[in-house]
């Protein structure tokens, strides 16, 4: 990689810093190109994006943004996941560590708040920002369902009666 890619990566790494909700500092330990392949598509599934960074490229891109924190995570051989939605990287990530023991979590932010690897884990155990609209959808629609079963209810019961009367009569 010469100089002006170098530059080009570090450029294209702070605009993605400067936009994302959440950042997650991954540690892949010897995993096999099958492996990362099957966690891009994972992630990207899920909204996010996962990019193994050179970390001094990666702490170039973190000078003058809210995750500048990270640093202290970016050593050894690590990678970086993102969305922008708050829970999407999280998730996908924890998702892919509980059945591959190579992906480890080192942990993250969102925002400028510094997560460690249990905040992270914690983080993907939310609902995400679907599955919170899909809870309010719902409790929006309850009540207006429950206002039509009560207003059909006593037509219900005034049929069921005059079926027992007419029944009673025929017999």
């Amino acid at each position: 990689m010469d100089r002006s890619q170098k530059a080009e990566s570090v450029a294209s790494l702070n605009a993605v810093f400067n936009e994302v909700g959440l950042v997650v500092v991954t540690r892949n330990l010897g995993m096999s190109v099958g492996q990362s392949t099957a966690l891009r598509s994972k992630m990207s599934e899920a909204g996010a994006s996962y990019k193994v960074a050179k970390n001094r490229l990666a702490k170039l891109a973190l000078k003058d943004t809210q995750y500048e924190g990270l640093e202290v995570h970016l050593t050894g051989p690590t990678a970086l996941a993102w969305s922008i939605d708050p829970i999407a990287a999280a998730k996908a990530a924890v998702d892919f560590a509980k059945t591959n023991d190579k992906l480890e979590i080192v942990g993250g932010a969102m925002g400028s708040t510094q997560l460690n690897a249990d905040g992270i884990k914690a983080l993907a155990s939310m609902p995400s920002l679907d599955e919170l609209r899909a809870k309010i959808v719902g409790l929006v629609n309850a009540p207006a369902t429950k206002v039509v079963q009560l207003v059909n209810a006593p037509a219900a019961k005034l049929a069921r009666v005059f079926g027992a009367y007419g029944a009673k009569d025929a017999a």
